[in-house]
C-alpha cells in the first residue's frame, strides 16, 4: 500500500514538473507596406487634413508594446520613399538632412524592412543614403549584386523572443527593369521569387532551424505583369507552392487583403495585405505552445487595422516639428496662376485641359511629333487661382523623367488601340456603357470603378483622331491626319514623347500593345531628360506666370450620338456630385 501511495505520488509530482514546463508564448507581428510617404496626418498635396498617417500608426504601436513589450515585432514593406512632398523634399531638395523615411522608422522602432519599387525609382543616390540611415535590417533576398553575385541587401533576417527564433525573407517584385531606368538599379539585377524563396527556405532549415518563417513580399497576390522570367505579383503563388512558411505579408498592389491558404503539404499559411497610404496595418497574433523546450502548438490569426481615426500620437509630432514646418514652408511657396480649374476625370471622355497640359509641356521640352500621357491620379483636380508647389504632385504625382522614342505610325496605332482597349468599351446599344466599369457593393450601395488601372490609360497628343465606340478592339483608332494638318502616315518614323515609366515598358503599352520586343526598347530611345518630369512642369508655370490650360481638342470619341448620351451617364456613376 505503501509502494502504492509513493508510485502515486511520484506520478502527481512528475506530471505537475511536466505542466510546469508548458507555457505560450505571445508574439505580435504588425506591418504596414506602401506608407508613401504618409508620415503625418496633414496631406501636403491638398494641403488639408489626411485621415491615416504613420502618426496614428504610432499610436496604435505604443499601446500594444505595453503588452507585449519587445514580443510586438514591427515590419515596413517598402515603397516608402515616394508619394508626397514630405519625400521629395528630402530626397531631392535638401537631400543632405536626415531622410525622414528613415528617421521615421527609427523612432517608431521598427525591427525589419523591405524595398519597394518606388524606392528604388529615387536612384542610387537616394536609396543608398536612405537605407544606411535607418536602422534596422533592410530585406531583399531576390535583388543580386551584379559585382558579388550576392544578395544587393540582407536576404533575411533572425529575431529571438522569449526562446522563439523567428526569420524574416525579404523580398521585391522583379518587374523593376519593365519600369524603370537601368541607371537606377545600376549594378544590381532583380530575381525571380518562387525559386528564390525556395532557396532561402530551405537554407533557413538547414542553417538556422527556425520556429517562425516569415515572408515579407514588396509584390502583390498574383497577376500583374507576367513574362517567361517572372510574375510581377507571386505571394499567393509563394504561399501554395514553396513550403515552410507560417506567416507572407505582402503589399504593392495597393489592394486589403487577408487569406488563409493551404500550402502543397497540407499547412495554413496566413497571408495578409494591408492596401497603402497608412489607412490599414497588418496585425497578426501568433501564439507558440512549448513544452519541455519542444513546440507542440502554434496558432497564428490576424486581421486588418483600420487606423485612419486613431488618435494622432502627439509626441510623435512634436518630434518631427521641425521637418513638418520645414515641408510646409516648401509646398506653400507660390510658383504661378491658373486662370481655370483643371480635373483629370475629363481625360477619361475626351480631350483634357489636365492631361493636354502635361502632353504640351513634352512636346515642348522634347520637340517631338507625338506626345503620349495618362491621368496618374483617378480624380485630382488643380483650381483656378493661385498655384503653389504643392499643387504639382497632383498634376504629376511620381518623378518620372521624359524620354523621346522612334515609333512607326503603325506602331502609334496599335499603342493606342491597347490603351483605349484598357478602358472604352465595345457599344452596341445606347444604353451600353462607354466606359469598362467595375461594380463593387459596399454597405448596400453600388459602387462603380473602371475595370483597369487609370494610369494606363494614355492618349495622345500631336496627331487628330477618332475613338470609334462601336468597334472592337484592334479597330478603335482612326488617326485623320497630324494636328499640325500633314498627312499620318502608318509606315514612317515618328518622334515621340512619354514619360520614363512608360519609356521603360511599364503597362506593357510598347510591348503588347506596340508590338515592340522589351529588349528592343532601349535602342529606340534618342532623348532622355535630365530633371524629372515634374521640374520641367514647374518652369513652365514660373516662367508663364499666368496660364490657361486648355483642351487641344485633337480627340473624340464617335459616333457622337452614342457617345455623348453615355459619356454623361458614365461620368455620373463614377464622379457623381464629387
Amino acid at each position: 500500500m505503501l509502494r502504492l501511495v509513493a508510485i502515486s505520488f511520484f506520478t502527481i509530482c512528475l506530471n505537475t514538473l511536466l505542466m510546469g514546463q508548458e507555457k505560450t508564448i505571445k508574439l505580435r507581428i504588425i506591418q504596414t507596406s506602401d506608407v508613401h510617404g504618409c508620415f503625418f496626418p496633414y496631406d501636403f498635396i491638398e494641403r488639408k487634413p489626411a485621415k491615416g498617417s504613420l502618426a496614428r500608426v504610432s499610436t496604435y504601436i505604443k499601446d500594444l508594446r505595453k503588452t507585449y513589450g519587445a514580443n510586438l515585432i514591427l515590419m515596413d514593406n517598402g515603397d516608402i520613399l515616394q508619394g508626397q512632398p514630405t519625400c521629395y523634399y528630402c530626397n531631392y531638395v535638401k537631400p543632405e538632412l536626415p531622410n525622414v523615411a528613415a528617421s521615421v522608422i527609427n523612432y517608431m522602432g521598427y525591427d525589419v524592412q523591405t524595398i519597394g519599387n518606388h524606392d528604388i525609382e529615387t536612384g542610387h543616390n537616394v536609396y543608398d543614403k536612405w537605407i544606411k540611415e535607418v536602422k534596422c535590417p533592410m530585406l531583399a533576398a531576390n535583388i543580386i549584386s551584379k559585382d558579388t553575385e550576392k544578395p544587393y541587401l540582407k536576404p533575411y533576417h533572425i529575431i529571438n523572443r522569449d526562446g522563439i527564433k523567428i526569420a524574416i525573407i525579404g523580398m521585391i517584385t522583379p518587374a523593376i527593369p519593365n519600369w524603370l531606368n537601368e541607371k537606377l538599379w545600376e549594378g544590381m539585377s532583380f530575381q525571380e521569387m518562387k525559386e528564390c524563396a525556395l532557396y532561402w527556405t530551405t537554407y533557413l532549415k538547414k542553417q538556422e532551424n527556425p520556429d517562425i518563417i516569415i515572408g515579407l513580399f514588396h509584390s502583390g497576390a498574383e497577376g500583374g505583369i507576367i513574362t517567361d522570367e517572372y510574375e510581377e505579383d507571386a505571394s499567393l503563388r509563394i504561399a501554395k507552392e514553396v513550403p515552410g512558411f507560417d506567416l507572407i505579408l505582402y503589399g504593392h498592389d495597393h489592394k486589403k487583403h487577408i487569406e488563409t491558404i493551404k500550402n502543397k503539404d497540407g499547412h495554413d499559411v496566413l497571408c495578409m495585405d494591408p492596401s497603402s497610404n497608412a489607412y490599414f496595418i497588418c496585425d497578426a497574433e501568433i501564439d507558440v505552445t512549448i513544452n519541455n523546450g519542444q513546440i507542440i502548438n502554434k496558432q497564428i490569426k490576424g486581421s486588418l487595422k483600420d487606423v485612419r481615426n486613431l488618435p494622432v500620437d502627439t509626441a510623435f509630432m512634436e518630434y518631427f516639428k521641425d521637418e513638418i514646418d520645414s515641408i510646409n514652408n516648401y509646398v506653400n511657396k507660390k510658383i504661378g496662376t491658373f486662370k481655370n480649374s483643371i480635373y483629370t476625370r475629363d481625360s477619361y471622355f475626351g480631350s483634357s485641359a489636365f492631361c493636354d497640359f502635361i502632353q504640351n509641356v513634352q512636346l515642348k521640352v522634347t520637340n517631338a511629333d507625338v506626345s503620349f500621357n495618362a491621368p496618374l491620379s483617378f480624380d485630382a483636380c488643380i483650381k483656378a487661382g493661385d498655384v503653389f508647389v504643392g499643387d504639382l504632385f497632383n498634376l504629376y504625382k511620381y518623378e518620372n523623367q521624359i524620354y523621346t522614342i522612334k515609333m512607326t505610325g503603325k506602331e502609334i496605332k496599335n499603342y493606342l488601340e491597347m490603351s483605349y482597349g484598357l478602358w472604352t468599351n465595345t457599344m452596341v446599344s445606347k444604353d451600353d456603357h462607354i466606359m469598362l466599369l467595375n461594380i463593387d457593393s459596399v454597405n448596400g450601395i453600388k459602387k462603380y470603378t473602371f475595370k483597369n488601372l487609370a494610369f494606363n490609360f494614355d492618349s495622345a497628343a500631336g496627331i487628330d483622331y477618332e475613338v470609334d465606340v462601336t468597334k472592337p478592339y484592334g479597330n478603335k483608332i482612326h488617326i485623320l491626319q497630324m494636328s499640325n494638318g500633314e498627312s499620318f502616315i502608318m509606315d514612317k518614323w515618328y518622334n515621340v514623347a512619354m514619360n520614363s515609366y512608360r519609356g521603360n515598358g511599364g503597362g506593357e503599352l510598347l510591348t503588347r500593345g506596340a508590338g515592340i520586343p522589351k529588349n528592343s526598347i532601349k535602342g529606340r530611345i534618342i532623348y532622355e531628360s535630365e530633371h524629372d518630369q515634374r521640374y520641367y512642369i514647374m518652369k513652365e508655370i514660373e516662367d508663364a506666370k499666368i496660364v490657361n490650360p486648355k483642351p487641344n481638342d485633337n480627340w473624340k470619341f464617335v459616333p457622337s450620338s452614342l457617345a455623348i448620351p453615355a459619356i454623361r451617364r458614365d461620368k455620373d456613376l463614377l464622379f457623381g456630385n464629387r
